[in-house]
Formats: structure tokens, sequence, C-alpha cells
């Protein structure tokens, strides 16, 4: 029997791999595709995004699937998985998950399910339009790319020609080894498909530095009704420098629902199917400090009832 296809995608907040994770779905029809999405906090916004009845899911939510919080539950799901009759699965990373003993996992799971899987690599993408001022606010993303075997540098229909350079030269310095391709509207050059990635191995396995104690703060909003843009804009623009991401669904007045997608100074939105209530998700930058920041913020801009979940 042929052994499964198992690919990382990792990347830190807001690098989109969402995005191109459903993009590999949607042209993949007729394969027998498995997805396991993990994410920080315990509510799934990406989760929803992905969800199809061809695709078999398993969710690891609230903390890194690289973190002793979720290892087990990472190497149970893989095991799941193997028995499912899968010619693929891709397993997409938090934002925050450092694949620095990727190596120790997939051992695990060998134990687990003998002969199961074939590792094809670890693909991690590089936000370039927030890379640069990113580089600075974590240690992951310098893990990312170190145990990483292909780069994807993926919004590049955003930036210059100079700004792509820029971040290549940093890519190059942190791993001198693994190709760089590029990614523009969410769509990525299939070609590694057919490349054997494990050739381009840069750094060693390593403890994690994911743990419970370092795992950001992420809080939830919960809105019933609607809101003007305006006002959104407003309460996003004054919380924006307090958090590393913000994502979520908003029912928007005249507008209907949108998907709302916050990253560095950059806010998206794009309508979306209706849900039972608004959500927001909140990772942040201060810790349990941004419940007071969130409050002010909503009260200043907004003035109606919301409810706020740690």
């Amino acid at each position: 029997m042929s052994k499964i296809k198992l690919y990382f995608l990792t990347g830190f907040l807001g690098a989109g791999k969402t995005t191109i994770l459903r993009n590999l779905l949607e042209n993949m029809e007729g394969t027998k595709v498995g997805v396991i999405q993990n994410e920080l906090g315990k509510i799934s916004i990406d989760g929803t995004v992905l969800q199809n009845n061809d695709i078999q899911m398993i969710e690891l939510n609230r903390g890194s699937i690289f973190c002793s919080c979720l290892r087990l539950s990472f190497v149970d799901a893989l095991t799941q998985m193997a028995q499912k009759g899968l010619e693929y699965v891709f397993v997409e990373s938090s934002g925050f998950g450092d694949p620095s003993n990727a190596e120790e996992i997939l051992a695990a799971t060998e134990v687990m399910a003998p002969g199961a899987y074939d590792f094809r690599g670890c693909i991690c993408l590089v936000d370039c339009y927030n890379f640069l001022d990113q580089i600075g606010d974590s240690e992951t993303i310098d893990r990312q790319l170190k145990h990483c075997n292909l780069a994807v540098l993926t919004k590049v229909d955003l930036v210059g020609s100079e700004q792509i350079e820029q971040v290549k030269d940093k890519v190059r310095e942190i791993n001198p080894v693994c190709p760089i391709t590029e990614s523009a509207n969410g769509n990525i050059d299939r070609s590694f498909y057919d490349m054997d990635l494990m050739l381009y191995k840069w750094a060693e396995c390593e403890d994690t530095t994911n743990s419970s104690k370092n795992k950001p703060k992420t809080f939830s909003m919960d809105f019933t009704g609607e809101i003007q843009k305006e006002k959104l804009e407003a309460f996003l623009a004054k919380i924006e420098p307090d958090v590393f991401r913000v994502k979520g669904f908003f029912k928007v007045e005249k507008e209907g629902w949108e998907k709302v997608d916050v990253v560095g100074k950059k806010r998206d939105y794009a309508p979306y199917e209706p849900q039972p209530k608004s959500q927001l998700v909140f990772i942040s930058k201060i810790g349990i400090a941004l419940i007071r920041e969130i409050a002010a913020a909503w009260e200043e801009c907004v003035g109606l009832p919301m409810k706020l979940n740690n």
C-alpha cells in the first residue's frame, strides 16, 4: 500500500496558510486528502473556511501542536488519519508553531502508525507585506524558517520588487539552502509536489520554543446585531498596536456578513456566509492587559453590548 504524502505548513500569523491550503485543496478533487488544523485559541475561525465534505479534518486548538501541551494529541491525530485510506495529509500549524522538534513527532508517529507516512517536507509561508516588521517580534519566525524545506513568499502582489528582494535576503540569512518561490493572490506553484524537499535541510532537530508558559494570550468577542463599517474600522485601528492578529466574522450594516482579518496595519474584509453571531479572535502582544484595551476601545468606538471571553 502506498504511503501517505505528508506536508507541514508553517508561517507566522497572517502569512496566508489557510488561503494557500484552500487553494491547494480546490485543485485536488478526486484525491483523498486529510487536514490537521491547529489554532492557538479555543475557537476555530479558519476551520470553518476549510470545511468540506470531501476533506477528512481534525482541529487541534488551544496551543501549538509542537508544544508538550498538544504534542500527544498531534501524534494521535496523525495516527487517526493513517487509518482513513488517504493519499495526502496537510498539517497547518498555528502562526506561533515552532517546528524545531518535528522529527521527534514524526518518530513517535512512526511507532504508532508504522510505515504510514512519507514526510515530504515543511513549507514555510513568509508574508512579504509584513515580514520585515514582524521579524523582531518573535523567535518563532526565525525557527520556522530554519526548519523549513521550502519558503514561499506570499502577498508578493502587494509589495514592490525591492521589498521582495529584501525579504529574500533576510530569508537567506536564516536558511541558506531552502528553495524560495513566490505566491500572488493566494496561488502557489505546485511543482513542489515533484521535488524532493528533504534534500534541503538546514537545521538539526532541537527543542521547540513552544511551551504553555510562553503561549500568547488569546481572547474572543461575541456580538449580536449589526455594526457600521466605520465603527468597526475605528475599533480595529484602536487596538491594532496591541495585537499580533485579529480574525473572525462580523455582520456589517448595508454590506452583510464579512470575514475580518487584521495583520499589522493591513485590514482585509471579504464577503462570507451568514453565521449565528459575530465573532472576533484576538492574539495579544500585551498579555491579559488586552482585555482592558479591547473593552475601552469598543466602548469608545461602538458603545453596544458585547461579550468578551478568554
